[in-house]
């Protein structure tokens, strides 16, 4: 469930965490155009509106959000890092065509083994990779 803005301000506030003009519209921007964005692409959408925005503001209004648990940092390929407002547990889904990143719901409880029992997980992530069914369809209507 994509959270509001309200209840991440409040957050914020009760954290101590200044909420500047850069970082509302970064927060704004991740709430309303839920895509999982690179840090890139946030400052190309935000930076038409705002000229006087750098890409350092950016970065570290996202690397407090992240410290914050206000965001999720994901890395689905290489080493591109994403960022998703959900940061319940849920996982991803990577079309290969048309790129779009999907959310699904999981029980990630559901896939622990009695051989991680003496481990502590900090992060659960699942990613999975494939057509979305836009893209599947596009390429039937194509042959």
């Amino acid at each position: 469930m994509k959270p509001l803005l309200e209840d991440i301000k409040q957050e914020l506030k009760a954290k101590n965490i200044y909420l500047s003009h850069q970082r509302l519209k970064v927060l704004e921007c991740l709430i309303q155009n839920h895509c999982h964005p690179t840090a890139e692409e946030l400052f190309i959408g935000l930076h038409k509106d705002m000229p006087t925005l750098s890409k350092t503001t950016v970065y570290n209004t996202l690397r407090i959000l992240a410290e914050s648990d206000l965001v999720r940092t994901i890395t689905i390929e290489g080493n591109e890092s994403r960022y998703d407002i959900v940061t319940g547990d849920h996982g991803h889904f990577k079309c290969g065509s048309c790129g779009m990143i999907f959310d699904f719901p999981i029980d990630f409880d559901s896939l622990l083994t009695k051989e991680l029992i003496r481990f502590k997980i900090i992060e659960k992530n699942i990613y999975f990779k494939g057509l979305c069914p836009e893209c599947i369809s596009n390429k039937q209507k194509i042959k």
